[in-house]
């Protein structure tokens, strides 16, 4: 029987991937990778060069790049219990693969022979950068280990992989498990938004009234708006008590035992290596130098904002005993009793903006802020293969030509994975048969539409959609043709959120605004009047939004950095001891922020959640230049393009910051767009 995952394709064949085709393909493609690098290796042994072995192995990794890709994907999107196993069963295959290149000592030795060669420098900077690169990893990967050393390190990797996996799961089934059944007057003060989405929820399963869930678009709304108190502590509990030993569905998905495990093993994966916890090990691949630095940094963040945010919760708690009486404001009255302040003071919420941001305007909108900022058009793809009846495809061109490709997957759905997401389907490179060109996926979770109507995006989702998009145009903009340096490749994590969070700012200029947004019914531009309140609003309490990221950085940091110390106590103690300090409100005890935190658990932020701050302080720097020369000046857009975005991970990103800006970052913008004077 043919497999789909074997054979050549522009884009993923998704209708023809099936569960079983996953393990036999990846598997095969391990094996011929393994031998065809050792026979790279004897061939020209003593000789070699980019051209006779590091070329020939990007071609192999891609191909394997390529199988796995759409695999991975769809176990994110279109999640089931055959695709899951099958996705699993892979998992350990890779992690030894992966083991196996890393460790390889011949293969060092080899990368090592061109590092030393009179060649060398007659590589380009992207060619050098990855062989450097590549040396790097090789010992991170410990090459340099004793074999029952290099054993451990390979059974570490794999058990993480695993781990990480089930995290993931488990976050995925609690979330998906949980939902209740409502009445309209239980549901009363939710926009009509909100209601037509939990009455089509309803009927899609045969329920009458209304059905909500744990799903972002159903859960915001109820926490935000709903009147009912009770309601609202309903399905915060369930939230906040996802995957742990608590809640409504306590102990069935629990991650606290894989949180305890992932930690201690990946203090032993770092100790093994020769660091002293996994926060240094974390480093070694990023910007930041130290880990005093980043504790450093992210205290001076939390000193600048604390005041603030102090003086914003008074403010809350100060309004909601005198709008209503309340004396004991809960975590599940927050979203609301902010809500009815913003509305208060501006006159605004998400919900008035929602009606001029219909998707089929936003869209457009953001194809032309890329348009003017990069010189390149977005064109929509009408006949693909796909996975879902949501999903679109578009071409990136410049100058007609395609240079890119991306898959875009608006809406919240059973079986997908929650939040939002960039991740790489095809890399650009050089290949024998010629340029293959960088294609992406982007993933959001927003409300869908109902029934004809056109989706509504409120503004949040609109920042979101152009964060995305921005680590998209970082992958799709590269002009790089070497896979490690290409587009996000080799570029350090805490760098690495510069393209996303630069792209958000378009989303507040009242010039970009003007196109972005159109009434779904009248085509009508947002009103002047309520685009006034909006910006007006823009920095509504800021300085607790400041103070919670930084809580969840703290928090991942120093558990990275303190775990197996004698002074660490537990992962819950030390959360509590970083919220007593930076935090302006405390959760309720039954609070498992932690078992759903997949940023660190199952994705690749684990000691690197600081990153987002870290890239913030370069974003904001990097936008006030074109606060400087115009938000659509062509030539500074093509600054950006070509420092930041062309040039991928083919140089250090201070390198690229500083040619582009000229000079090193400053930390006065980001709190200046934030309104926080410290």
């Amino acid at each position: 029987m043919p497999n789909p995952l074997l054979e050549p394709h522009l884009l993923p064949p998704f209708s023809r991937i099936k569960p079983e085709h996953v393990e036999p393909a990846i598997r095969q493609l391990i094996e011929t990778n393994k031998l065809r690098i050792e026979e790279l290796l004897a061939t020209d042994k003593g000789g070699y060069t980019w051209g006779n072995l590091l070329q020939p192995i990007e071609e192999l990794e891609d191909e394997l790049a390529k199988a796995w890709s759409p695999v991975s994907h769809l176990n994110g999107v279109c999640n089931n219990e055959a695709l899951r196993e099958a996705y699993n069963a892979c998992l350990p295959l890779l992690s030894e693969y992966s083991t196996w290149m890393g460790q390889h000592t011949d293969l060092c030795a080899a990368y090592q022979q061109i590092a030393d060669g009179k060649t060398f420098t007659t590589l380009n900077t992207a060619q050098q950068k990855a062989i450097n690169q590549s040396l790097r990893d090789f010992r991170l990967a410990g090459v340099a280990l004793p074999p029952d050393k290099k054993k451990s390190y390979g059974e570490l990797r794999q058990r993480l992989s695993k781990l990480g996996s089930t995290f993931g799961e488990n976050v995925l089934d609690a979330t998906s498990a949980w939902s209740k059944q409502v009445t309209a007057e239980q549901l009363r003060g939710l926009p009509e938004t909100a209601m037509a989405s939990a009455k089509q929820a309803a009927v899609a399963v045969g329920q009458q009234d209304y059905l909500i869930n744990l799903e972002f678009p159903s859960l915001s709304p109820v926490l935000n708006y709903c009147d009912d108190r009770q309601l609202r502590e309903t399905i915060y509990t369930a939230h906040c008590t996802r995957a742990s030993e608590l809640g409504p569905n306590g102990g069935q998905w629990d991650n606290t035992a894989l949180i305890t495990d992932t930690l201690q093993l990946r203090s032993e994966l770092s100790q093994l290596l020769g660091f002293e916890n996994y926060a240094e090990l974390s480093l070694a691949t990023k910007m930041a130098e130290s880990s005093a630095s980043v504790v450093d940094f992210l205290q001076q963040l939390a000193e600048q904002s604390l005041s603030q945010a102090k003086e914003e919760w008074r403010q809350l708690v100060d309004f909601a005993r005198n709008d209503t009486g309340l004396t004991d404001l809960q975590s599940w009255d927050v979203g609301y009793y902010s809500e009815k302040l913003r509305q208060n003071l501006y006159q605004v919420s998400q919900e008035d903006i929602r009606p001029y941001l219909p998707v089929n305007r936003v869209l457009p909108g953001l194809f032309e802020v890329v348009r003017r900022l990069y010189g390149v058009d977005v064109n929509e793809v009408e006949h693909f293969d796909s996975y879902h009846p949501d999903v679109k495809l578009f071409e990136l061109l410049r100058d007609g030509e395609v240079i890119a490709r991306f898959f875009l997957d608006l809406y919240a759905r059973a079986h997908k994975r929650g939040g939002a997401w960039m991740d790489d389907c095809r890399v650009r490179r050089e290949t024998p048969e010629g340029l293959q060109i960088p294609v992406a996926y982007m993933v959001c979770n927003f409300t869908a539409p109902v029934g004809d109507s056109a989706a509504l995006l409120t503004h949040n989702e609109l920042t979101t959609l152009f964060h995305e998009f921005g680590h998209g145009l970082h992958h799709m903009l590269t002009r790089q043709t070497v896979a490690a340096v290409s587009g996000i490749n080799g570029v350090a994590w805490d760098a690495v959120e510069l393209p996303s969070q630069f792209l958000e700012n378009w989303c507040w200029e009242r010039e970009a605004l003007a196109f972005i947004s159109g009434h779904h019914e009248t085509g009508e531009a947002l009103p002047e009047a309520l685009l006034d309140k909006l910006l007006a609003a823009r920095n509504f309490q800021s300085g607790m939004t400041m103070m919670r990221q930084l809580e969840f950085s703290l928090f991942d940091f120093r558990l990275h950095l303190e775990w197996g110390s004698d002074a660490f106590e537990s992962v819950q103690s030390l959360l509590d001891q970083i919220r007593q300090q930076v935090a302006v409100t405390s959760p309720p005890p039954f609070n498992r922020f932690q078992n759903a935190f997949s940023h660190i658990f199952a994705g690749g932020y684990a000691a690197g959640y600081y990153s987002y701050k870290w890239a913030e302080v370069l974003s904001a720097d990097a936008f006030s230049r074109f606060e400087e020369d115009g938000i659509f000046n062509a030539a500074t857009g093509a600054a950006f393009r070509t420092s930041i975005l062309e040039a991928g991970g083919s140089k250090e990103p201070m390198e690229l910051f500083v040619a582009f800006r000229g000079r090193e970052p400053s930390i006065k913008p980001l709190l200046r767009h934030c309104g926080i004077s410290g």
